[in-house]
């Protein structure tokens, strides 16, 4: 053990200090022979624990169904979160990937409408023309965006029905252009409105809980219970085998 070899260390130390004869050396050799034995019987030890000891990786059964809960390593995730500003979807997904500890960094633009219509013309002074006050402060407000979705691993665009989100649209355009993986989240009734826009986008969610499954699952393989309960069944036994013959 460690102590051991703490141990012999010491004995050598203690043994050096009063050697003035040969008898004296050989038994220091002795004693160094000794350590190295038991340096080498420890780093045995550790390699053989190190071996044995189940891999960071590993397989757990869920309802009978192999689930991966590996990590894909210590990197965060940067999330940004675009579109409507007018319920608490962002709150939901902050709260989710926070219970679920995920490795994630959320961004958004700013989410103050009052903030964002009128940064320019506060900082850079007021405009006579409504065009120019919107321009000066879209401009400003896209310093943020275009640098945070181009910093972004996964771009969020959420649709709401209460108001038409072009803004996010071309958030949705932007990121598509950068080839960034993108996850659409808006209610089912204006999906056909957006098909083009989820026709680019990697996953299409109903609902901010339904994000934060596709982050965990993406992130470390965790799966929740299936969406359709009871009436679950795997593709293999819904459709057949995919390759008959592997």
């Amino acid at each position: 053990s460690s102590s051991q070899t703490t141990k012999l260390i010491g004995t050598v130390l203690t043994t050096t200090s009063t050697c003035n004869q040969q008898n004296d050396i050989n038994d220091i050799n002795d004693i160094l022979k000794m350590i190295a034995s038991s340096s080498r019987k420890l780093f045995q030890r550790s390699c053989t624990h190190l071996l044995s000891a189940p891999p960071a990786s590993f397989v757990t059964k869920k309802g009978g169904r192999a689930l991966s809960t590996s990590s894909s390593s210590e990197k965060v995730w940067n999330v940004y979160l675009s579109g409507e500003i007018h319920s608490d979807w962002r709150e939901q997904i902050s709260k989710g990937v926070q219970e679920a500890n995920l490795p994630v960094s959320l961004t958004y633009p700013n989410t103050s409408h009052e903030d964002s219509d009128d940064c320019g013309a506060i900082i850079l002074g007021m405009e006579e023309e409504r065009p120019n006050w919107d321009k000066i402060g879209a401009n400003m407000n896209n310093i943020r965006t275009k640098n945070l979705i181009r910093d972004a691993d996964v771009v969020v665009v959420r649709f709401g029905t209460k108001y038409r989100q072009w803004n996010a649209a071309f958030d949705a355009g932007y990121a598509a252009a950068l080839n960034k993986s993108i996850i659409t989240l808006h209610p089912p009734e204006i999906s056909h409105m957006l098909k083009e826009v989820n026709a680019s986008a990697s996953v299409v969610c109903e609902e901010p809980v339904q994000v934060v499954q596709t982050l965990a699952y993406v992130i470390n393989g965790s799966l929740p219970e299936p969406k359709d309960g009871d009436k679950w069944v795997p593709i293999a036994d819904r459709l057949g085998k995919g390759n008959p013959n592997p």
